[in-house]
């Protein structure tokens, strides 16, 4: 059986302000607009992405109390495939060029300042393809 690994970016949509408690972060306020969010899998990427769009669920890492507020969807994720866990921190730091970061978010295993960030769309799409990212869809791998 083949594991699928990689870096992923998921694109994520704020419909509107809100205040949420994020686990061990405290609440954080999150302005309308889009974020970014930076993560990786080095087995099964496939159940770590349907994971992130399942509005239910128990709350873990930081991004699962983020999904599971209405007010936030996920949009489309953006995959590299086969790249090392240790790119996921080059990509945020990349990332982090162009956005805001929402401090201390997603990034309690290593040293970045964060792993999800603010963002203006058009530039975050033409920063994914520089970096060799693309639209993936979770259909598209079954079998």
């Amino acid at each position: 059986m083949m594991y699928l690994k990689g870096v992923y970016i998921l694109l994520i949509h704020v419909k509107s302000d809100v205040l949420i408690k994020v686990g061990s972060i405290g609440e954080i306020y999150f302005y309308k607009g889009f974020y970014a969010y930076v993560g990786s899998a080095q087995r099964y990427l496939n159940k770590r992405l349907a994971r992130h769009l399942k509005k239910f669920k128990r709350n873990f890492w930081h991004i699962d109390y983020l999904l599971s507020n209405e007010s936030v969807s996920p949009v489309i994720f953006f995959v590299k495939m086969n790249a090392a866990k240790a790119e996921e921190c080059s990509v945020a730091k990349k990332i982090g060029e162009i956005g805001f970061p929402v401090k201390n978010f997603g990034c309690s295993d290593c040293d970045c300042s964060s792993h999800l960030f603010k963002i203006n769309v058009s530039l975050f799409e033409n920063l994914c393809a520089s970096l060799g990212f693309k639209h993936y869809s979770l259909a598209s791998e079954s079998p």
